[in-house]
């Protein structure tokens, strides 16, 4: 399996520094500032990064798991929201999954999205955060 790589620079100040990330393959780099990742300004932050990271891999897992059931799904739609709470830390990660999956009862749906979130990597490396995962079948 390979290993993946990003990279950031900060200059400056916590409050009036500026940075970037880049992501080591070259499909993304953009600005980073105390504002946007601690308020509303705009520019990414590391958060937004492990969201996009954590709703990728957790859609990708529950096709997989859906897949070696018997089921193929016509999509797996993942949004997640990852907080930041006092510290800073991370305090919760909500993933909320939209899948279209024909021959899938609620149940059997159920039961496989449990699996996803028990296997899924990106879930698994931020198992010290609470996360929820509110799953529906469209």
């Amino acid at each position: 399996m390979p290993t993946r790589t990003s990279s950031a620079v900060w200059n400056g100040d916590l409050k009036g520094g500026a940075g970037t990330v880049a992501l080591g393959s070259g499909v993304f780099e953009g600005p980073y500032t105390f504002v946007s990742r601690f308020e509303d300004g705009s520019g990414t932050n590391p958060e937004e990064l492990v969201a996009a990271a954590h709703a990728g891999c957790f859609s990708m897992f529950l096709a997989n798991v859906l897949a070696g059931a018997g089921f193929k799904a016509d999509s797996v739609r993942t949004s997640a929201a990852v907080t930041l709470g006092d510290g800073p830390k991370i305090t919760g990660i909500a993933l909320t999954v939209e899948a279209s999956v024909p021959n899938i009862d609620a149940d059997a749906f159920a039961a496989h999205v449990e699996t996803a979130k028990a296997g899924c990597p990106i879930s698994a490396a931020l198992g010290a955060v609470p996360q929820t995962v509110d799953a529906k079948l469209v």
